[in-house]
């Protein structure tokens, strides 16, 4: 059921290009993803947080701050790229409406483009999230839980984000989940090789955007006094939450987690020290349920790569060079604002782009 929408998106410019090869989608600098947060005000339960998370058992994935290098994200394809018509998953007839764009609906697919962790356009729902990320222009098209069969693309998810936009407080819209349960973009949280390999090479240089990061559910906050289903909540920049099921002193989906500045980076290379800044600066946000920690670009497409950069997917927890493995206990949470429970109502916000209007709370699908 379609929902009117309430708020409106302001127009802003593109971020300037990075000198890179293929440059990864980002928003506008106004954008909260954006947002320096090295001075915010701690939420004032930020240590019994964080001392929570650590009692519950940290990061996922026996307590490591990992990096899992599966998510790709198709760069610019091409005006005439053959477009791919969206179906509710096969396996359930399961969409998520009003939260996703509106059937029927297509997206782009170029030649050689892949689903996540994958070589092709097959996936296997029952073992994987199955994202498929493609950008094209100022579009930024996220399809989640799919699979490619018989000339069209089966999913139980399709966001298209308008990249040229600053999206208001809410997102795509209050309760409304996207191609992350959180609600959130997914390809302008990832950290690119080519970005990095730019930046490593100035002196004090950060990616200037928010990560993402992810976290077991039963070590998410739920809540049964906030109303929400289930005891589900989340705080901004989220708009939704997936299955948290953690007692409700941890942290929330959505926090905002920032390094804390003393952290000690001598022992680590240029290129993540960069990495390290971004997080002092910028943050993590909470963006799904799972087990490994950090989500980086996969380098098929990029110039740089991981391994030149000296970026392995333990590189922040192996202590090697004398350097400090990264643990929950090094970082603070931001004050974002209060808890919202998630009742599933998704109420979608207007966005306006460009002379483009896109009414009743839906984007277009070009």
């Amino acid at each position: 059921m379609k929902r009117p929408a309430h708020l409106v998106v302001v127009l802003s410019t593109l971020i300037p290009a990075l000198a890179m090869a293929d440059p990864p989608p980002r928003f506008p600098s106004a954008s909260v993803w954006h947002q320096n947060i090295a001075a915010a005000p701690l939420h004032a339960n930020s240590t019994s947080m964080i001392n929570a998370l650590i009692g519950l058992g940290g990061w996922g994935n026996g307590n490591k701050f990992q990096i899992d290098f599966s998510l790709q994200t198709f760069p610019d394809a091409a005006p005439g790229t053959q477009m791919v018509p969206v179906v509710p998953h096969h396996a359930d007839d399961e969409y998520y409406d009003p939260d996703c764009e509106a059937l029927p609906a297509s997206m782009p697919v170029p030649a050689g483009a892949a689903f996540e962790g994958q070589s092709g356009l097959g996936c296997d729902n029952d073992a994987e999230d199955c994202h498929l990320l493609v950008r094209q222009g100022n579009l930024l098209y996220e399809l989640y839980s799919g699979n490619y069969s018989g000339g069209v693309l089966d999913a139980r998810c399709l966001v298209v984000w308008q990249l040229n936009a600053v999206y208001p407080p809410e997102g795509r819209g209050e309760h409304c989940t996207s191609a992350d349960a959180a609600g959130f973009p997914i390809a302008p949280l990832l950290v690119n090789a080519d970005e990095v390999a730019a930046n490593a090479g100035i002196a004090g240089s950060d990616l200037g955007h928010a990560i993402r990061f992810i976290l077991p559910n039963a070590r998410m906050a739920s809540d049964g006094s906030l109303g929400g289903v289930g005891g589900r909540l989340y705080v901004r920049p989220a708009s939704h939450a997936g299955g948290p099921s953690g007692p409700s002193n941890t942290v929330p989906y959505g926090v905002r987690m920032r390094l804390k500045s003393n952290f000690n980076m001598s022992g680590y290379n240029a290129a993540a020290q960069v990495i390290l800044r971004t997080m002092q600066r910028y943050g993590i946000v909470l963006a799904d349920g799972g087990n490994i920690a950090l989500t980086f670009e996969t380098d098929r497409y990029t110039t740089a790569k991981w391994n030149t950069l000296g970026i392995s997917a333990q590189v922040f927890l192996n202590g090697a060079n004398g350097s400090t493995p990264v643990q929950v206990s090094h970082f603070e949470v931001i004050d974002t604002g209060p808890r919202i429970g998630e009742t599933w109502n998704c109420v979608r916000s207007t966005v306006v782009v460009t002379d483009l209007i896109f009414a009743n709370g839906f984007e277009a699908v070009p």
